[in-house]
């Protein structure tokens, strides 16, 4: 099934040192058409990693390159957004607020995404741009506030890692350079030792996969190949798209003896990031260097790119989807994680979803956007909270939920699931509970909707042994019947269920019945 019109979609990505845009026309016979891509440079981190906050005026930058950059993006069709906001936004205390300025004014939400996705959505940018040919590389990504480290395939990845460890970031803690802009050679020696040491306890890790390449993405590292390229009287044998760790020698040393005045005039060299190259080569060279690799190829392809494969993944049967859930993927891997009884989280998983359907015919309540999915994932980890104590395990699984990375989701998602499996036992959701009260009135509707729901299906697996095989709500006149169908005797179950009637007239406003049958 492709779609059934064409549409426009705008892709945003809010760095630390950059905006960037990309456009995309998805087409109904399952193609799509760049429409436009665009790159602001901004400066969010700047004066950030000292104070914890972002200033006035980085905030009122990006704000107003946003606000131009989506008024670009509408006057070329695009109807809807995806944006996510990174480094600078996740580690400041001021983020929400940013965040929430733009959505005032544009009506565009901007989602702020953990390290760990922000590295699954590069490596996916760029992973899906390259044949690997079944070869594991090494991906390198770096921002102005952090670098994303991944160990993959083609397919997957092994190993995600976010480091603070940006080129703005780095130059503004560690880097104090002469009144002109040179770096001297004890401070480059400073600062290759402070980066060896955030980076010492990656190395085992990368060094445990048979990597055959390194891949890097990122503003630094393809203006640090485009000088390479240029710099002919220093770097002899350059391999265009790919850069030797003795480039990036060369590169460094000549780049810091260099006033800054002049490394804004180096052929290939973007001013707007010549204070910060120095900061991004060393990182990149002490990456390498431990990795045990010659060098770095390069990719133009990024997050932004990321984005766009992410959403048309989730397109059924959009040629360019992939077959593997990486949502999917996560949860179970929490799951399992935390040693979860399976049979009888995908036995919750049916029922819930039974219930949920049948709601919805029943007329209990309307048809919820993705509330499907939050469900399913949130009945399959309800009990992960049992891996720290059965004692209150269900405050456990929201903790472990919202603390984990679940690769895939936005940080609202991950809260919708948390907070649908933290109210699966003991009180419902109450107006004065934390972070609960924080949702809005639809949201918060949806989670005293699904976790009675769950609730439900919990109780009717009371034993754990799956001899509920089905169940369903059935409108009657003045009242819902829960329709049970048995394979053995369910007594325990029914009194389970029975304690929740009080729970679902308060949620629904309608009494609840009961009836059971061997099926």
């Amino acid at each position: 099934m492709y779609l059934n019109n064409p549409r426009i979609i705008g892709f945003i990505d809010l760095g630390t040192n950059s905006v960037r845009l990309l456009v995309v026309r998805l087409n109904q016979n399952g193609s799509y058409t760049l429409v436009t891509q665009q790159k602001e440079v901004i400066r969010l981190g700047e004066g950030e990693f000292t104070d914890n906050r972002l200033t006035d005026a980085a905030m009122q930058r990006a704000t107003g390159v946003i606000v131009r950059l989506i008024e670009l993006a509408k006057s070329r069709g695009a109807e809807e957004f995806v944006a996510v906001a990174t480094s600078a936004t996740r580690e400041a205390s001021n983020g929400e607020e940013l965040c929430n300025r733009i959505e005032d004014l544009t009506g565009v939400q901007i989602h702020i995404i953990s390290g760990a996705e922000e590295a699954r959505l590069i490596w996916l940018g760029v992973s899906s741009g390259i044949d690997l040919k079944g070869e594991t590389a090494l991906f390198i990504d770096i921002g102005g506030g952090s670098t994303e480290i991944i160990v993959g395939d083609q397919h997957e990845p092994f190993f995600l890692r976010s480091l603070k460890l940006g080129a703005i970031r780095t130059t503004g803690m560690f880097v104090q350079a002469e009144k002109d802009g040179r770096v001297s050679q004890h401070m480059l020696f400073s600062l290759r030792r402070r980066i060896e040491h955030e980076i010492v306890h990656i190395a085992r890790h990368i060094n445990t996969w048979n990597i055959t390449r390194a891949i890097g993405s990122s503003g630094t590292i393809l203006s640090l190949e485009t000088v390479a390229a240029s710099h002919k009287p220093c770097v002899s044998s350059h391999i265009p798209g790919f850069i030797s760790i003795e480039e990036l020698d060369i590169l460094i040393r000549y780049l810091s003896n260099l006033p800054l005045h002049m490394r804004r005039e180096v052929p290939g060299l973007n001013s707007d990031r010549a204070d910060i190259i120095i900061a991004g080569a060393v990182i990149l060279h002490e990456i390498v260097k431990v990795s045990g690799l010659k060098g770095v190829y390069t990719s133009s392809r990024s997050l932004r790119d990321g984005l766009l494969v992410d959403y048309i993944t989730r397109i059924p049967g959009f040629p360019h989807a992939e077959p593997v859930s990486i949502r999917e993927r996560s949860v179970r891997h929490l799951g399992r994680l935390c040693h979860i009884d399976e049979p009888h989280a995908s036995h919750i998983v049916k029922l819930s979803l039974q219930l949920y359907h049948s709601g919805i015919r029943a007329g209990l309540f309307p048809s919820y956007d993705e509330a499907e999915e939050l469900l399913s994932h949130a009945a399959y980890l309800h009990d992960v909270g049992q891996f720290i104590s059965f004692s209150n395990h269900h405050q456990h699984s929201f903790y472990l939920i919202t603390q984990v990375p679940l690769l895939g989701f936005n940080q609202h998602e991950v809260l919708m699931i948390g907070l649908i499996a933290r109210y699966h036992r003991k009180k419902l959701p109450r107006q004065r509970d934390n972070p609960f009260q924080e949702l809005d009135r639809t949201d918060r509707r949806i989670v005293r909707v699904l976790s009675l729901l769950l609730r439900i299906a919990e109780n009717l697996d009371r034993s754990h042994d799956r001899r509920i095989e089905k169940a369903e709500f059935i409108r009657k006149k003045d009242r819902v019947v829960l329709s049970v169908s048995c394979i053995s005797d369910c007594s325990l179950e029914i009194w389970a269920v029975e304690s929740e009637k009080d729970s679902f007239f308060r949620t629904f406003r309608t009494k609840l019945q009961i009836d059971t049958h061997r099926g």
